[in-house]
């Protein structure tokens, strides 16, 4: 499913107007400095996740006060069933324990992903228990 152009353009627009934990992890994750490449605000299907590494099977999602668990569990089993490990983290742990969450994404994206039959993404061989 590709990315219609009112999407990307949107995917842009969070880009730009990123928040400041997501400017903060951002400094982190780019420039492969974890191992892997990570995209920000990438479209998967009809969401844009806020961090994204396909060759590790990695979504990171960063969540504020306007998120709630039973909404994003929904866009989580979605994620999922597409063979993505999601790590959710509270902008508040980004910005304030950040060396913590940095080693739980390490963790995450040192694990060995496994090609899916028909190349439809990847699948971690096993899983990561979070905190």
């Amino acid at each position: 499913m590709h990315a219609t152009p009112a999407k990307l353009q949107f995917a842009r627009h969070l880009r730009r107007e990123s928040t400041d934990a997501e400017r903060l992890l951002w400094f982190h994750l780019r420039d492969r400095r974890l191992g892997v490449k990570f995209r920000r605000q990438q479209p998967i299907g009809p969401f844009i996740v806020d961090f994204l590494s396909v060759e590790a099977a990695v979504i990171i999602e960063l969540d504020g006060s306007q998120h709630h668990e039973d909404v994003d569990a929904g866009r989580t089993g979605f994620l999922e069933r597409r063979g993505y490990r999601v790590l959710r983290f509270w902008n508040h742990d980004v910005l304030v324990h950040t060396e913590a969450v940095l080693e739980v994404i390490l963790a995450s994206v040192a694990l060995t992903p496994t090609p899916l039959p028909g190349g439809e993404g990847l699948k971690l061989k096993r899983a990561l228990k979070l905190r």
